[in-house]
């Protein structure tokens, strides 16, 4: 069973595309448990200050990445040209962080997935502020995900608790960025790698994980082993 732990923020300009790509995955390997866990890149306006400067900074300096982003995606769906006439700052993650994961309170991975892509879509395509909880609202709205059901789960503490739990989990994997995937727990896939090289770095973990089979055994299974009887160690040779 190959467990993958998606690691992503809903402004983070390659998790688009590699969304994307995880969605190919998962057809392509149907099996395959996806979970989906929060990464803050600005949890709030002072992070994007203080990494920038200035919250202008900020902007201009995150589009620029959108160009090399949009290459990377193979649909290329991002509006640049939209985003630099937007009259709002770049978003903050907490918001739409928040928003997904009160879509997997509701609707499990498939609903938070649904209104993770959903948002990005709204960011990086329609230009639109899902720092705004008008925007988050309209998001929901238009997707399948249960409004009051969400609406509760997004204003429970539970759920940031939920988001911040996921923060720890990134620090234990020293986690530094995203997109990120980590497979049965132990496996790094870092960056928005091609799908062809995602679904061979599974291959080859798989095949890793493969539970031993025996093809050679004893004439006589009963000799050359250790075994447990009525709880006890027993060896014959």
């Amino acid at each position: 069973m190959i467990t993958i732990e998606f690691f992503h923020d809903v402004i983070c300009s390659f998790c688009f595309p590699m969304s994307y790509r995880m969605r190919q995955v998962q057809k392509e390997l149907p099996e395959i448990n996806i979970i989906h866990r929060s990464f803050a890149l600005a949890r709030d306006e002072e992070d994007h200050i203080q990494m920038f400067g200035s919250r202008e900074n900020a902007k201009n300096e995150i589009l620029s990445h959108w160009v090399h982003a949009n290459q990377n995606d193979d649909l290329h769906r991002f509006n640049i040209e939209g985003m630099k006439k937007a009259d709002f700052p770049f978003p903050t993650s907490m918001n739409g962080l928040l928003a997904a994961k009160a879509a997997g309170v509701v609707a499990g991975e498939t609903g938070y997935w649904e209104l993770f892509d959903a948002l990005q879509e709204a960011l990086f395509v329609h230009s639109q502020n899902i720092d705004e909880p008008s925007v988050v609202e309209s998001v929901v709205k238009n997707s399948s995900i249960d409004f009051q059901e969400w609406q509760q789960a997004f204003n429970n503490p539970a759920t940031l608790a939920l988001v911040e739990d996921d923060f720890r989990v990134a620090n234990a994997y020293q986690l530094s960025g995203v997109p990120a995937l980590i497979v049965n727990g132990k496996y790094l896939i870092n960056g928005a790698q091609p799908l062809e090289q995602i679904l061979q770095a599974l291959q080859t973990i798989k095949e890793k994980e493969e539970p031993i089979i025996e093809v050679l055994e004893n004439s006589d299974s009963e000799n050359g082993s250790c075994n447990m009887e009525d709880g006890k160690w027993v060896c014959k040779d």
